[in-house]
């Protein structure tokens, strides 16, 4: 106990009380020197932008090309976007942005996506694919383990970026859930092949593959593949259908729905829009003799 005083009493207080002063009266300095520089640079915040973000839907989900709905207000306020970039904002909130921005109201029909290829494992292989599962590393290995240049790799990249969960792989192919879609875009920004974009969400028909090859070309490579035959064009009694690059284009404006274009595809693969995914019929178990 007596070593403890000797220590306590060695101490200079007088110099201890000046440090400790000195430290005090910097601190003060540096504080009052930090809310100066905090008042002078603070950034001012655009009040139009700040409005445009209160009326976006805020699902950050980047399906409009910026960094989540703050970019995307940011965009809009300086006319280096328009309302048709995001799908997800509702109509009533769009028109509310467009008063605030001066943009015109986007007025155009709500979408959703749609994946353009039925290929999986109706598509043939080129090697057995051992790796990442993701479709950006299936596409990077040799192009991709299928025969179709246009084919779905399968890897669900699209189900991982859809913030929905409206996107699965059934059977090596991504499909899309019409009745959960937003349209947000998300994974259509994903897709390496670019085989996902946005119909009408009334939209009764679609043109489910990619593949602008010819039609040996296509047969080679995949069971139910385009062969651009073009009998959906010319037996489409609205003229709805028109043969650009060995595949058909829609003109929804002019499609009523009648589904002669189903009927008369010989591969399939003009399909009614989000109709019940096929299921594969299993084989009846072979009978054993008693």
């Amino acid at each position: 106990m007596r070593m403890y005083w000797t220590i306590l009493s060695a101490i200079r207080w007088g110099k201890v009380g000046m440090v400790l002063g000195i430290v005090a009266a910097l601190a003060i300095v540096f504080a009052i020197l930090i809310l100066v520089v905090t008042k002078v640079c603070r950034i001012q915040e655009d009040e139009k932008v700040t409005a445009i973000l209160e009326h976006l839907a805020g699902a950050n989900c980047g399906g409009c090309g910026c960094s989540g709905c703050a970019g995307f207000a940011q965009a809009l306020a300086s006319g280096k976007a328009c309302l048709g970039d995001c799908a997800v904002t509702s109509k009533e909130e769009k028109a509310v942005i467009a008063q605030i921005a001066g943009l015109p109201v986007d007025d155009s029909e709500p979408t959703v996506a749609v994946v353009r290829c039925a290929g999986g494992e109706n598509a043939n292989d080129k090697f057995d694919y051992c790796g990442n599962d993701s479709c950006l590393m299936r596409q990077s290995v040799m192009g991709g383990a299928k025969a179709c240049s246009a084919a779905c790799l399968g890897g669900g990249s699209c189900t991982l970026a859809c913030p929905q969960g409206a996107i699965r792989v059934r059977d090596g192919v991504a499909s899309v859930d019409k009745s959960i879609c937003t349209s947000c875009g998300a994974c259509i920004h994903k897709c390496p092949r670019a085989l996902i974009e946005r119909i009408p969400v009334s939209a009764p028909v679609y043109v489910a593959c990619s593949n602008r090859c010819r039609a040996k070309d296509v047969m080679n490579a995949c069971k139910v593949g385009c062969i651009g035959c073009g009998l959906c064009a010319r037996n489409c009694p609205n003229g709805a259908i028109t043969m650009q690059d060995n595949l058909p284009v829609i003109d929804y404006a002019k499609c009523d729905g009648c589904k002669t274009c189903v009927a008369k595809c010989p591969r399939k693969i003009i399909r009614e829009h989000n109709a019940p995914p096929r299921v594969k019929k299993q084989k009846a178990p072979a009978k054993t003799e008693k």
